[in-house]
C-alpha cells in the first residue's frame, strides 16, 4: 500500500473518530445516566477508550459468563488496571458449576437457553438502570446487523426503553484496526491466533467462512446470543 493510500485511510478514520466523539459528547455531556457494554473485542475497547476521554468514570459492563477464554479474562484485567476502568462484571444467577449440575452442558444442548441465562438476563437487568446504552456494534459484523442504526430506542423486557447508541455502526474492520493502532490501543491476543469474533470459549472457533467474521460462533447453529434482539413480549 502506497504512502498516499495510507494517508487517505488515516484521514478517513480521523473523520470517523471526530464523528464518534461528537456523538458521545452529545449524550455523555448531557447526562451521567450512561453505560457502555464491553466484550473487550477491538471495537468495544476502541469505543471504551473514546468514552473515557469524556467520562473516566463511565460504567463499563462486562458479561462474566464464566466461560470466557483465559486470554479474555487476562486482557480484561490488564485494560481495567491500565485505564482505571469503572468495570462492572455482570454475573448470572448461577455459577457455571451450579448450572452444569442442574442442566448439563447447555451450550451444547440448548445454546439459546445458555445465552439467555448467562448473557441476556444479566445484561438487560443491568442496562435497565440507565437511560443510554453505548455499544460497539457494527453493521459489517453480520448480516443480522446490516440494518443497525446508530441511535434507536431499545425496549427491554417489562417495557422500559433505553436509548441504544452504536456510534461505530458504519465502521469497517479496517477502520477499527487503524484507529486502534493510531490510538495505541493494545488488542486481545486471540486475534493473533486467527479469531475474528470472540465470545465464550466453548462456543467460539476460528471462522468457518473467511468472508463471515462471526462464522466461528456457536458452530453455525445461530448468529446472535439474544442481547441485541428486543424481547418479543415487549414489542
Amino acid at each position: 500500500m502506497s504512502t498516499s493510500e495510507i494517508d487517505s485511510i488515516h484521514t478517513q478514520v480521523n473523520a470517523k473518530l471526530d464523528h464518534v466523539r461528537a456523538a458521545l459528547a452529545a449524550e455523555i455531556g448531557a447526562t451521567h445516566d450512561v453505560c457502555l457494554t464491553c466484550s473487550f473485542q477491538a471495537e468495544d475497547v476502541l469505543l471504551t477508550k473514546l468514552a473515557l476521554e469524556l467520562d473516566p468514570t463511565i460504567p463499563v459492563l462486562f458479561l462474566d459468563t464464566g466461560y470466557h477464554f483465559r486470554e479474555t479474562y487476562e486482557y480484561r484485567d490488564q485494560i481495567a488496571k491500565d485505564w482505571h476502568l469503572n468495570l462492572i462484571n455482570l454475573l448470572p444467577e448461577k455459577t457455571v458449576a451450579e448450572q452444569e449440575l442442574e442442566h448439563g452442558l447447555l451450550y451444547q444442548s440448548a445454546p439459546d437457553q445458555c445465552c439467555k441465562l448467562r448473557k441476556v438476563e444479566p445484561l438487560f437487568k443491568a442496562v435497565g438502570e440507565y437511560r443510554v446504552w453505548l455499544t460497539g456494534l457494527r453493521r459489517e459484523q453480520a448480516k443480522s446487523r446490516a440494518a443497525l442504526e446508530e441511535s434507536a430506542l431499545f425496549t427491554l423486557p417489562g417495557g422500559k426503553q433505553v436509548l441504544k447508541l452504536a456510534p461505530l455502526a458504519e465502521w469497517t474492520t479496517r477502520d477499527v484496526w487503524y484507529a486502534c493502532e493510531q490510538l495505541a490501543i493494545p488488542l486481545l491476543p486471540l486475534y493473533e491466533r486467527g479469531f475474528s469474533s470472540i465470545g465464550c470459549e466453548p462456543c467460539t472457533t476460528l471462522p468457518l467462512d473467511p468472508n463471515d467474521p462471526r462464522s466461528g460462533r456457536w458452530a453455525g447453529r445461530k448468529v446472535e446470543c439474544g442481547i441485541h434482539i428486543e424481547a418479543a413480549s415487549a414489542k
